[in-house]
């Protein structure tokens, strides 16, 4: 996705109580840097943080860490936490922002921050095959988040893409995730809780069914790592 430069992002995070300027110093280290010891829930490609302050801000029991490769967009993820939590009159002290490299997601992330859940929201679909492998779901994505994943584990994923969201049911078969729920119509199936993110209600009212699904992570497959793929 495209944005315009915003010149005040970088500064404005810098000086933000709740970014992280330097996420591969604190690899193994994550658990420590919250002021409550919560199970811990991850974003990856956060956008402007719609989901991200609503989730954290709606349970005060979780620590949650949101992750994009843009500080535009992580500019205005910070301000929409401080909104939200404005609003609720709470400190934003369970949730931290960092910009990242998601393919390259485990310099900063490692087996001793166990996190219990990642959420992949409406990411790229990358439907040319040569770019598949950018695809935060592809399985040498996956491989690298069962890392950093606790045993049982949660990813969240959704979409409007359908042959992102089928291609990729296979891919975490293929890597040791057993899906425990899923759906090809989410406003349709009665799930709740749902956050509704900015890309979901617009695709929502240009009537494009949205997919999600959970998948738990469980034990790898006799042919094992695929990284090689």
């Amino acid at each position: 996705m495209r944005i315009r430069h915003k010149p005040w992002a970088r500064p404005e995070l810098e000086a933000s109580s709740f970014y992280i300027k330097e996420p591969d110093l604190l690899k193994n280290k994550w658990l420590s840097q919250y002021k409550k010891p919560q199970p811990l829930y991850i974003e990856l490609g956060c956008g402007k943080g719609g989901f991200v302050s609503q989730a954290a801000f709606l349970n005060p029991d979780k620590n949650y860490l949101a992750v994009d490769i843009k500080f535009e967009m992580l500019g205005l993820a910070k301000r929409n936490v401080e909104r939200v939590f404005n609003e609720g009159n709470r400190t934003p002290d369970n949730v931290l922002l960092t910009a990242h490299n998601i393919e390259r997601i485990d310099l900063m992330l490692g087996e001793k921050d166990r996190a219990d859940r990642i959420y992949i929201n409406f990411c790229n679909p990358w439907p040319r095959m040569k770019h598949k492998k950018r695809r935060l779901t592809h399985p040498r994505q996956l491989m690298k988040y069962r890392e950093f994943l606790s045993d049982g584990g949660e990813l969240h994923f959704k979409t409007d893409d359908d042959e992102l969201f089928s291609e990729s049911t296979e891919y975490l078969k293929e890597c040791g995730f057993e899906i425990v729920y899923i759906t090809y119509d989410l406003h349709c199936s009665g799930y709740e809780p749902n956050i509704i993110t900015e890309h979901e209600k617009m695709f929502s009212e240009e009537g494009i069914k949205i997919k999600f699904l959970i998948a738990k992570k469980s034990e790898l497959p006799a042919e094992g790592d695929k990284n090689d793929r």
